[in-house]
């Protein structure tokens, strides 16, 4: 009998969990059908960006899935990544190109790196709305003439019957995907008060990429001079 992922009790979903490190790659394209459909668009933007000798900061870099897309283009010109995760049990599974840091995107020092490219790829629902207006503007604020910051989130669902629908697609993406119909419910309530999606509003001054049901990509391109 196939054992599936248990997401934890309502409210208590966190990546520090062992259960959660050890599943997450695959729990990740079980109920985001569209999540390697994703990394190859963070890929193909990012190319745009990247100059030889540059640097991208990959935010919560998990196990490395970003970095693992990334890594021919870092290889061909040179450039470094930096990836960082708030969990260090995540840290530990880390596979992928540089040395991952357990660092909280809440605190840490962006303009130290000086990036040319960063991406932060399902993460800034996780950081206190309270403080996360603050992260996107320092991210926004650190780049170098000519980068980027690619975000891929939750977003908030919109309202009446085309936010319903909307909010439906995705469960249903999950559900045909093979993901069971309890596990589906345990992890949206496992979510509650930990998972935060964003109001599009803030993210004002960014271009949206990539939308599928209540999933957004979007890009901040910063000035070139």
């Amino acid at each position: 009998m196939t054992k599936h992922f248990d997401a934890g009790e309502p409210g208590g979903f966190t990546f520090q969990s062992p259960e959660t490190v050890a599943a997450f790659d695959k729990h990740v394209r079980e109920q985001l059908p569209w999540y390697d459909l994703a990394t190859g668009i963070v890929l193909h933007v990012a190319r745009h960006f990247i100059p030889d000798g540059g640097t991208v900061i990959d935010v919560g870099a998990s196990t490395g899935n970003i970095g693992r897309a990334l890594l021919p283009v870092l290889t061909q010109r040179h450039a470094t990544l930096v990836p960082i995760d708030s969990s260090a049990e995540m840290v530990a599974k880390y596979s992928g190109p540089g040395k991952a840091i357990c660092a909280d995107a809440e605190s840490f020092d962006f303009a130290a790196r000086a990036p040319d490219v960063i991406i932060a790829f399902l993460v800034l629902m996780f950081v206190r709305p309270s403080l996360r207006g603050s992260v996107i503007r320092a991210m926004s604020a650190s780049l170098q003439p000519g980068g980027a910051l690619v975000i891929f989130d939750k977003r908030e669902p919109g309202g009446g019957e085309i936010g319903q629908i909307t909010y439906r697609l995705t469960l249903a993406a999950k559900y045909e995907n093979g993901a069971p119909p309890d596990e589906i419910i345990r992890k949206e309530l496992a979510l509650a008060g930990v998972q935060r999606p964003l109001d599009p509003d803030e993210l004002a001054g960014f271009s949206e990429i990539f939308r599928f049901g209540d999933f957004s990509g979007w890009l901040y391109a910063a000035p070139k001079r």
